[in-house]
């Protein structure tokens, strides 16, 4: 699929608008596949594949955590970092309320509201990421300091543990 036919997504206008490098990785979307569908038909390590988690503390206020693709996201860490009683996922529908994307195709680029950004701290140890760019089967290749220069993350967090 040449860079030409892709559609552009907010997440892609965001990132040349910061004339950030990144390549556009296209890939066979799978309903409820996930990060593993991703690294799979990309080929690269399901740990580079950072997924877009929205979440919601007991006061519905909304915000988004990067988490590696084989990890899970402790809530309950979560919760104490940012000094909150609780943390949940948002469902599908307040997400794509929050961010104007669907479930599976959700990019920290380009939300529709803007929402305080929180990042697994061992994301930004790494050479290059994968993240979704704002369209199910479409991910972004990009480094982790142009993540932050783009997105301005709150603060790295460690709320990270295995699937």
């Amino acid at each position: 699929m040449s860079k030409d036919k892709l559609a552009v997504t907010q997440g892609v206008r965001v990132l040349r608008s910061a004339e950030i490098d990144f390549v556009e990785r296209p890939y066979k979307y799978e309903d409820r596949g996930g990060t593993e569908v991703a690294a799979r038909e990309l080929g690269v390590d399901e740990h580079l594949v950072i997924k877009t988690l929205v979440m919601e503390d007991e006061g519905k206020n909304a915000f988004i955590v990067l988490m590696h693709g084989d990890r899970e996201v402790s809530t309950k860490a979560l919760a104490r970092v940012l000094g909150a009683k609780t943390v949940t996922p948002c469902d599908a529908a307040a997400a794509q309320k929050y961010t104007g994307y669907m479930v599976g195709g959700i990019s920290p680029f380009g939300t529709r509201k803007p929402l305080p950004v929180y990042v697994e701290q061992t994301i930004l140890e790494l050479p290059r990421i994968f993240i979704n760019a704002g369209k199910r089967g479409l991910l972004a290749e990009l480094s982790p300091g142009d993540l932050c220069k783009v997105l301005k993350p709150l603060s790295p967090v460690r709320v990270s543990r295995d699937n």
